[in-house]
């Protein structure tokens, strides 16, 4: 993007605290402002604030979660005003209470209006599925995946001229086996308390019961060794509840001393690179799945839900493993298969995959193409 264009994107959030939603911001923060443009980001605040500042952006606190009518009215009251202020060219709302204040806001400044679909809203209550309708406003709608886009066009009836399918993408150079040295892995090994010499499967997840944690602790009691542990990496996000379950599942399978619940983790590399196996066995359809990705160009071997957009990322066979949905017998028979790979076996496989990342989901390749949309608006 040329330098005179002179643009300015407001991003719009809930937060900024932890998951793909928020790191795609952080990156498209760096993007702009590469590009000569101006970066701004309005959400409730969160750990990934100084991110954004430390890319060139600017933060604005705006508690912009709510659902409530009258506060999305008042936050399209104080976007607007942001908007002039800043003399905003487009506002790219990532999340749907946002997008309401946002798309409110461009109708009263003129500026353009971006969406882009990052998850699979359930529309199985009244008035749901005009409440997520906000996001196919879009004068551009960016959908993370062919999968997202497909219920996007069955839903909601977009215009196949204002979709965009921009799958997520991963920072190779940060997660690249040969940038994580072995002291890193030691400390993670030593705070997880994991055994020496042993498999070990990593479910890099937030704690949340769609993300398939009691699937894979079903699979684990059925694996052929009986030494394998498993980390669940993820930020609890206050569901201790579903925490002390899966941790009751745990001790009634007898497996609860292979089993480590970690929480979140700032070294997610040095993390996938403990893994011999790395799982993601989600009971509903993922709308992309980054961790896979990441596993992926970290050379580890993935096994995931053949549903939703983490099906468009491995090739059975090929790339990874890709087992039925809510199936722990089908799951653990694939670990199984995983683990009796040979060394030169293990290590093709993880090129293969590395490459298939290297070649169609990274994060420059995001950047870019979500760059082109703003071009094409302003052109």
């Amino acid at each position: 993007m040329p330098d005179d264009l002179a643009l300015t994107v407001l991003q719009v959030l809930p937060s900024l605290e932890t998951g793909g939603v928020e790191r795609g911001t952080v990156e498209m923060v760096q993007a702009i402002v590469r590009a000569g443009g101006s970066a701004l980001v309005a959400s409730s605040g969160g750990r990934l604030v100084p991110a954004v500042e430390r890319a060139g952006g600017t933060h604005i606190t705006l508690k912009l979660a709510s659902k409530n009518p009258a506060r999305i009215w008042r936050n399209a009251a104080q976007l607007a005003f942001l908007i002039r202020a800043a003399d905003v060219d487009i506002v790219h709302a990532r999340s749907r209470a946002p997008a309401w204040s946002a798309w409110l806001a461009c109708r009263r400044t003129g500026a353009r209006f971006v969406t882009t679909w990052h998850g699979v809203y359930k529309e199985n209550a009244p008035g749901k599925r005009r409440y997520n309708a906000i996001m196919a406003r879009g004068e551009r709608i960016i959908a993370i995946s062919h999968f997202v886009a497909s219920r996007l066009k069955a839903r909601h009836q977009v215009d196949p001229a204002r979709l965009r399918i921009i799958p997520r993408g991963v920072d190779t150079a940060l997660f690249d086996p040969a940038s994580v040295s072995g002291d890193r892995m030691a400390r993670l090994a030593r705070e997880w308390r994991l055994p020496d010499g042993a498999p070990i499967i990593v479910l890099p997840a937030r704690l949340t019961r769609w993300k398939g944690h009691t699937v894979m602790l079903e699979a684990l009691a059925r694996l052929e060794r009986r030494d394998v542990g498993l980390v669940l990496v993820g930020a609890e996000q206050g569901r201790t509840r579903f925490r002390r379950e899966l941790i009751a599942r745990a001790e009634a399978l007898g497996i609860a001393d292979r089993v480590r619940l970690v929480g979140h983790c700032d070294d997610m590399p040095a993390a996938l690179m403990l893994a011999d196996v790395v799982a993601n066995p989600s009971i509903e359809p993922e709308p992309f799945g980054r961790t896979v990705i990441e596993a992926q160009a970290m050379g580890r071997p993935v096994v995931v839900s053949d549903a939703g957009g983490t099906a468009e990322t491995v090739e059975h066979g090929v790339t990874g493993w890709r087992v039925r949905p809510s199936d722990p017998v089908a799951l653990a028979a694939a670990i199984d298969e995983i683990l009796r790979l040979t060394p030169a076996e293990r290590e093709a496989l993880g090129a293969r995959a590395r490459g298939s990342v290297c070649a169609h989901y990274t994060t420059a390749a995001m950047q870019q193409a979500t760059l082109e949309v703003y071009r094409e608006l302003l052109a």
